[in-house]
């Protein structure tokens, strides 16, 4: 019998909420992680990393996703209805120099990242990994910085994922990390997974015993303090929609103008989130800046338009009608995260669809997929996505719709089609969106479709039968 999901604490939540992390372990017994590593040293030499063929060729791991703290981290952070996307990698580091310090693309398209966690990943340590032997690095608190404001080798604030086998690190998808230096030169293994939120939060899904947010005490470590967006984000993950909307009464609106545009993002991000909170005259500001030429301007006033409420609407479904790609693509997101208040404005987005920009394309795509309602007419635009000529609007729009699940009836033919599409996501994701819709023809293709495309994780070319 499978044990209850271990989910996390309020104190563990506003951990995660502000630093972008946790280290958390499972309890499997050593011979667990020993038989795990036999395995993998001898697909690694004897057939090359396997790539996204890595759970179906070492099946013991899923174990590891089935355990109560594993999966209790997933469901707190993003929800009980989470997906494992199609893409995996294990990761061998045996350099005895430090990686470069990066975030993780969304497979080659330029994304706009989100503050609010829709994604996240787990990395797993199947042997014991001292700081020797070149665990993950995260930078704290830097999920929200499309800037790296600290140096290369600053490592007085990096935090790393160390620890005896089964360790793990749950880290917002847009965190700052890198690979730390291996100076043991024995093979050191990350098994990276990556997931994504099907569904918008309605309420808690840690262990909340008190609704209203709390500044965790480290905290106070971090590059910079960020109240107003820590608490919005908590709030979201409650399920309010807008929550900091008109809670200022703020005099100091040039200053925050001025901050907006400046040059330190950190800072930026609080005016954003500040102004957003601060009725007419901030959201004047903020619909000011949605027009910058400078994207990143304009990418900072849309964060604060898509938190600050139903009177944010006009603004942005105005900003659709701008000649300017990114205006139109940050309006379009800040729309996603205002979900159902943002519903009449389906009719517009959906013939953004065919857009000729694959970033305004595939953000319109996500943001349908928020936003839900009308459902026949959102479903209706997300097929022809599915249909696009550009393979990136097709997986995303795969992706898209396993956030309906029986709704999406509709696309079950499209999705069956897709099922042949020479792209690899594509494929994964319809088979995954078949599977959240999961009425009995949709189970049956995709049944059919798993059963003909079985892989035996036995058959090596050393044992072909």
């Amino acid at each position: 019998m499978n044990q209850a999901p271990k989910l996390l604490s309020d104190e563990q939540m506003s951990e995660f909420i502000t630093k972008g992390y946790l280290v958390l372990k499972t309890d499997f017994p050593r011979e667990f992680h020993e038989a795990l590593m036999r395995k993998l040293d001898h697909v690694y030499k004897e057939e090359g990393n396997p790539g996204n063929n890595l759970l179906p060729r070492v099946p013991e791991l899923q174990q590891v996703f089935n355990h109560p703290s594993v999966d209790g981290a997933l469901q707190s952070v993003i929800g009980p209805n989470y997906l494992m996307h199609t893409h995996r990698h294990g990761h061998f580091n045996a350099a005895p120099q430090s990686g470069g310090w990066h975030k993780d693309s969304y497979w080659g398209y330029n994304r706009l990242r989100n503050h609010h966690p829709w994604w996240a990943m787990i990395m797993y340590f199947p042997q014991d990994t001292p700081v020797e032997l070149g665990p993950t690095g995260v930078m704290p608190g830097t999920q929200n910085y499309e800037s790296r404001i600290f140096q290369e080798d600053d490592r007085k604030e990096e935090a790393l994922a160390s620890g005896e086998a089964g360790t793990f690190i749950l880290i917002h998808y847009d965190i700052w990390h890198r690979a730390t230096a291996n100076t043991l030169g024995q093979p050191r293994y990350m098994l990276k997974f990556e997931f994504m939120r099907t569904e918008a939060p309605t309420s808690p899904s840690w262990n909340n015993e008190n609704l209203k947010w709390k500044t965790p005490a480290s905290a106070s470590e971090l590059f910079c303090q960020h109240e107003e967006m820590w608490e919005e984000t908590w709030n979201w993950l409650t399920g309010k929609v807008g929550s900091i909307a008109e809670t200022r009464k703020e005099r100091r609106i040039d200053q925050l103008s001025e901050k907006l545009i400046g040059d330190n993002e950190p800072e930026a991000i609080n005016a954003a989130y500040q102004l957003a909170a601060s009725g007419d005259n901030g959201l004047n500001v903020l619909a000011k800046s949605l027009y910058d030429t400078q994207l990143k301007n304009s990418r900072l006033a849309a964060y604060g338009l898509s938190v600050a409420g139903e009177k944010a609407i006009p603004i942005l479904e105005k900003a659709l009608d701008s000649e300017q790609d990114h205006t139109v693509a940050h309006a379009i997101f800040a729309l996603g995260e205002l979900r159902q208040l943002a519903s009449s404005t389906v009719p517009k987005l959906v013939k953004l669809v065919g857009h000729s920009s694959p970033y305004i394309r595939n953000t319109v795509v996500d943001t349908l997929s928020m936003i839900q309602k009308p459902t026949e007419e959102v479903i209706a635009g997300l097929v022809l996505a599915l249909k696009n000529d550009d393979v990136q609007t097709r997986f995303t729009a795969g992706l898209a719709l396993c956030r309906f699940g029986v709704e999406a009836n509709a696309a079950v033919p499209h999705l069956e089609k897709a099922l042949k599409d020479e792209d690899r996501y594509v494929r994964g994701h319809a088979a995954e969106a078949l599977n959240y819709i999961h009425t009995d023809t949709a189970k049956d293709i995709l049944i059919d479709y798993l059963l003909a495309s079985r892989w035996c994780p036995s058959t090596t070319p050393a044992s072909t039968f």
